[in-house]
């Protein structure tokens, strides 16, 4: 699901599809899921935390549905 795809030299993360970090947000959010399957380093923290709480996860979620939070190197979610 999250190959790493060899461009110029420096890998990246294969492009996620919105609906599925949606989904993946809503149901495994509190463990930074999201957030490792989209290349971001500090998913570990929502890990220890469990989302915060459920704050970090609510943001996030919130930040994919309205188009806020593109894949960690900036290029933006897959639309479905």
């Amino acid at each position: 699901m999250a190959e790493e795809i060899q461009q110029g030299g420096a890998p990246q993360k294969e492009l996620q599809s919105k609906t599925t970090m949606i989904l993946i947000c809503v149901f495994l959010g509190c463990y930074g899921i999201h957030r490792l399957l989209m290349g971001y380093s500090n998913w570990w923290l929502q890990l220890i935390t469990l989302g915060g709480c459920g704050i970090w996860t609510l943001i996030d979620l919130i930040k994919i549905i309205q188009g806020q939070m593109p894949m960690a190197d900036g290029r933006p979610l897959k639309q479905d």
